[in-house]
């Protein structure tokens, strides 16, 4: 069921024969030229007028009508087309006429999260040689700007362009390097529509009725209610701050001595970390817009709360499903390995976070792209996303287009114990490996006392065997289970299994909210 818009335009759609002659309605930015529209499904479209007033929608020889709401608001929904174009779209009411124009018809899909979904394809490998190659006139890219808002909006700032070497520089090098895979392997056209925003927490992108639902969310809620609260006080004391700041910068100069540092402005109103600030913002604006799915790069900034996020993540993908339908596809990027090796087995955030990410895919139409392998130790964003989309892909292909591909690495199915010994079975273990033909590695084992040693281990088919000569009896095993953890097993399609726990001890983000 789609929302939000809908329970604001009143529509009454009916099928029309006539189109009037000239036109003044307002359309969101998300309808415009060069825009891409969703094959197989009735396309919305929609816009504003004087209340009361009929609007009629041409395309490709199809006519639908609606009339505008109290409030002025119109929707209508085209019929199913075939994907090709380009096309036109005539919108008329009582006054006049707009006309669209370069319509292609595709598959459009979003990605949202934050910084390594913003990361531009100008600061990925081989970027030059990436950008020369981006001429895909045929690929359509739409940039949601950034802004937050404390209501759910309308409309946002954007645009649609056509992909050429100089529009592609800025844009998200996941989703370009995503939808470029499918738009070669389709041979359809390709919408794509960037919203992201870098270091943002999932709850600023879920909406606010999802967000007061789940009471586990009410800590998180209150937390925010008292910084909107106390903001005017805090601002006050800032501006202060700043005044005492700028003296001390002078008089720093005059003395040849080094600036101090300036004071953190507080949080407030205008905080993109605000729960449902960015859904207001830049997820509510495109809402019906007709879309296949969305992909979706974020966690870094919830990390030290991976046990909320067990519920918060699945919160934001049903919230966004039940915004677009049912058949809405979200697919994720498993957070990279970052941060120093350890040498010894350890607690890790992001080893829980990763947790909290797998646990999701009990959703209907999910998918995961683990990328444990090709992150970097000393760059929370790592510059090779054309693995990162690639691995995206795979699953849109698998499970949106009906292709016989492997879309994902070795996830854990069981671990049995017994014999002074580990055994873990894998799903998605064709052609188990290791990717240097060495013995696995990034097991540890844990006894009772649940202390953690690294394992010797062993492929057997598309199981794993585990031995400890500090464990005499292993009660759990985890694999890749650390910040930027040493691992080495794929399968045979060369993609790497999932870090994984078999345990369920309370872990380090528990109980943080």
């Amino acid at each position: 069921m789609r929302v939000d818009l809908r329970k604001l335009l009143c529509v009454a759609v009916v099928v029309l024969a006539g189109l009037p002659a000239s036109a003044v309605v307002t359309l969101p930015k998300i309808i415009g030229d060069h825009m891409m529209l969703q094959q197989g499904v009735k396309a919305p479209v929609w816009g504003k007028t004087s209340p009361g007033d009929k609007v009629t929608v041409s395309m490709c020889g199809k006519t639908v009508s609606a009339r505008a709401c109290s409030k002025g608001y119109w929707q209508i929904e085209l019929p199913k087309m075939k994907a090709g174009g380009p096309y036109e779209m005539t919108i008329s009411d009582k006054d006049g006429s707009v006309t669209v124009k370069d319509i292609l018809v595709g598959e459009v899909w979003m990605g949202s999260g934050q910084s390594n979904m913003q990361w531009a394809v100008k600061d990925t490998n081989n970027a030059e040689a990436e950008i020369a190659a981006a001429n895909y006139p045929r690929i359509r890219l739409f940039y949601v700007e950034r802004q937050v808002a404390e209501n759910p909006r309308w409309d946002c700032n954007g645009s649609w362009l056509v992909c050429t070497p100089e529009n592609i520089p800025i844009f998200s090098a996941v989703l370009y390097y995503f939808g470029r895979d499918l738009h070669k392997e389709l041979g359809v056209p390709m919408g794509l529509i960037h919203t992201s925003w870098g270091g943002t927490p999932a709850e600023s992108w879920t909406s606010a009725p999802a967000m007061q639902a789940n009471p586990e969310f009410k800590p998180l809620l209150d937390r925010w209610a008292d910084i909107i609260a106390n903001y005017p006080v805090a601002k006050a004391a800032y501006d202060e701050a700043v005044k005492k700041w700028e003296a001390e910068v002078a008089q720093a100069k005059s003395e040849n001595k080094p600036e101090p540092k300036k004071p953190d402005a507080p949080q407030g109103p205008d905080s993109p970390h605000r729960p449902s600030s960015l859904y207001n913002a830049m997820i509510a604006p495109l809402v019906p817009y007709g879309v296949r799915g969305a992909i979706w790069y974020q966690g870094e900034s919830n990390a030290g709360r991976a046990y909320q996020y067990r519920a918060l993540f699945p919160a934001m993908i049903n919230d966004w499903c039940e915004a677009w339908d049912d058949d809405f596809a979200f697919y994720w990027v498993q957070l990279a390995n970052f941060t120093k090796r350890l040498e010894e087995p350890a607690d890790s955030d992001w080893a829980e976070l990763r947790e909290a990410q797998t646990m999701t895919l009990s959703l209907p139409h999910t998918g995961q792209a683990v990328i444990i392998d090709i992150g970097e130790a000393e760059n929370i964003h790592p510059r090779n996303k054309q693995d990162v989309g690639k691995r995206l892909a795979l699953i849109a292909l698998a499970k949106d287009y009906g292709r016989k591909v492997e879309w994902s690495g070795p996830m854990f199915k069981s671990a049995r114990f017994g014999g002074g010994k580990a055994t873990v079975s894998f799903k998605h273990a064709t052609g188990l490996k290791t990717s240097n033909g060495q013995a696995p590695r990034g097991f540890a084992v844990a006894g009772a006392d649940k202390k953690f040693y690294w394992a010797d281990a062993a492929i057997k088919g598309n199981k794993v065997v585990l031995r400890c000569k500090d464990v005499a009896e292993p009660v759990a095993v985890r694999y890749g289970w650390a910040n930027n953890p040493d691992v080495n097993v794929y399968n045979g399609a060369g993609l790497p299994a999932s870090p994984f726990r078999s345990d369920g001890w309370p872990g380090i983000t528990f109980g943080k909210n």
